[in-house]
């Protein structure tokens, strides 16, 4: 598969976590372990498509802080994007165990709002490697 056919399936599936992301809004409704694994898996797609995007074979990982900087390494400017790495225990972690009292609660909008600003930004990088 071409690192931007890749790139586009990773990005498109993505975009489906982010819209329902959306629909999470409610913290009585969707626990924050649900909302985080969406955030954490929305996040990770789109690091890694963006890797494709690169030429750079990703790894098969959870680990955000890695996939931040593999991106770096290749030169990519993440530093509006890395307080979403603090969504990687939602992979696994808060996936099968609750979160303890000790953490704060997920600021939904702002979390967001800044997966979609990386979703946004992948596509730009998409919509220039397709232009090539």
């Amino acid at each position: 598969m071409s690192d931007v056919k890749c790139a586009s399936m990773l990005l498109e599936a993505s975009s489906r976590d982010v819209e329902a992301l959306s629909g999470m809004a409610d913290a009585a409704v969707f626990a924050d372990e649900i909302f985080g694994f969406h955030l954490q898996q929305a996040t990770e797609k789109l690091l890694k498509a963006w890797l494709a995007l690169l030429g750079e074979t990703y790894p098969l990982t959870h680990d955000l802080d890695l996939l931040f900087n593999l991106l770096r390494n290749k030169g990519a400017d993440v530093s509006n994007f890395s307080a979403l790495t603090e969504y990687t225990p939602y992979a696994v972690q808060f996936r099968y165990e609750a979160i303890g009292h000790d953490v704060a609660p997920i600021e939904r909008q702002e979390s967001l709002g800044l997966v979609d600003s990386l979703l946004a930004r992948v596509q730009l990088e998409l919509g220039g490697e397709e232009g090539r």
